[in-house]
C-alpha cells in the first residue's frame, strides 16, 4: 500500500501515519511500534485484515486465545470500519472494550460484522483477547 494512501481503518489519516507504522514496526527491534490504546489496536487489526497481514494479526492476538495459524479468506474485501463505542482501553488501563462494525464484500454482496471485542494490556502492549457478536 502507498504510504500516503488513506488508511483502510477509516481514521482519515494516511496509512503511513496510522496503521502502517504498526504493521511495519511490530516486529522490528530497531524501530518497534505497537498501538498504545485498544482502539488503535482494533483499527490496526482491521487494516491488517483488509491488507492480508496474518502475521500482524497473530502477533497482536493474546497467546491464551490466539489460534495456532490463521488463513485469511481472499474472497472477503474489507471496506470500512465504524467504531461504535469504547470502554477504558487507554494508555494507563489494563483492559478495554471496543464495539465495532466492520463492512465487507463477499461474492458481490455487502455484509458487515458487528462485535464487542475485549482487549488486555500486558508488558506495555495491547492484545486482542476475544469478542462477542
Amino acid at each position: 500500500m502507498e504510504k500516503d494512501s488513506r488508511c483502510p481503518c477509516n481514521s482519515g489519516e494516511s496509512y503511513e501515519s496510522c496503521c502502517g507504522r504498526y504493521h511495519q514496526g511490530f516486529n522490528d527491534p530497531n524501530t518497534p511500534a505497537w498501538p498504545g490504546t485498544a482502539v488503535a489496536l482494533m483499527r490496526s487489526r482491521f487494516s491488517a485484515f483488509a491488507l492480508g497481514l496474518p502475521e500482524f494479526l497473530l502477533a497482536t492476538w493474546h497467546p491464551d486465545t490466539r489460534p495456532a495459524e490463521l488463513e485469511l479468506d481472499e474472497a472477503i474485501v474489507w471496506q470500512d470500519l465504524d467504531i461504535i463505542r469504547t470502554e477504558a482501553g487507554g494508555p494507563f488501563d489494563s483492559n478495554g472494550i471496543v464495539e465495532f462494525e466492520a463492512h465487507y464484500r463477499l461474492l458481490n454482496q455487502s455484509n458487515s460484522q458487528h462485535e464487542v471485542s475485549d482487549f488486555v494490556r500486558e508488558g506495555g502492549r495491547w492484545y486482542y483477547l476475544d469478542g462477542d457478536d
